[in-house]
């Protein structure tokens, strides 16, 4: 049995492997006169608080969403989000990231995580650790792989050759179950199926990253 901390960190191998190949799949933003992106980061450069607020209209519903799904408490989720405004006002400058909206996404769940953690030891529980029990069976033990650089390394790669082998609809339940922690309900509503489809869906494909995992020699 895997202790809570060994799937937090194997969870947060899964981030990386969403946010730096582009597997996350977000909803289109509706609407007209928002700023791009590129425009956005110029606004930060000049030092321009209409920065945040360009990058609150477009973005804060999502990352709301999101945040509300891991710590499950909008007080949480607010002060997460004061947290990421001001981390991304501090980075950029220096940094010029080139696809804004993960970069921020990135930050405000990394953020969403810390609060968890904490939130955790004081019994105060998010869907988040739902993800963790569901990938239990298909996640290897941090005993098997001693080597925590190591394990990062391999699921990272492991992951994102899993996803790329699985069609687009799976990939985004997948990806809306154990990035965005969705519910079964609101997946269903967004791909058209069946919450009974969905839960199936995610069954097969924790069994079928199971097998693939232990095709590559990781012991489960």
């Amino acid at each position: 049995m895997r202790t809570f901390s060994e799937l937090k960190k194997i969870f947060t191998e899964m981030c990386k492997v969403f946010t730096e190949k582009g597997s996350i799949i977000v909803e289109r933003l509706k609407g007209c006169d928002v700023l791009e992106d590129s425009q956005i980061v110029e606004l930060f450069f000049e030092r321009s608080e209409q920065a945040l607020t360009e990058l609150s209209e477009k973005y804060e519903k999502s990352c709301s969403k999101m945040a509300m799904n891991i710590l499950g408490n909008r007080e949480d989720v607010l002060e997460c989000l004061n947290d990421s405004y001001l981390a991304l006002w501090n980075k950029i400058p220096p940094q010029r990231p080139e696809n804004l909206k993960y970069y921020f996404y990135r930050i405000v769940r990394n953020n969403a995580i810390k609060r968890f953690r904490s939130n955790t030891a004081k019994k105060r529980y998010g869907c988040y650790d739902i993800s963790f029990q569901e990938l239990e069976e298909c996640i290897p033990s941090e005993r098997n792989m001693p080597d925590s650089e190591l394990l990062s390394e391999v699921i990272t790669g492991l992951l994102n050759s899993f996803l790329e082998k699985q069609n687009t609809v799976d990939r985004i339940i997948f990806v809306r179950r154990y990035y965005f922690c969705d519910s079964i309900a609101e997946i269903s509503e967004k791909v058209n199926l069946t919450e009974n489809n969905i839960s199936v869906k995610l069954s097969r494909m924790r069994k079928r990253l199971k097998s693939h995992l232990q095709k590559e020699g990781i012991d489960i």
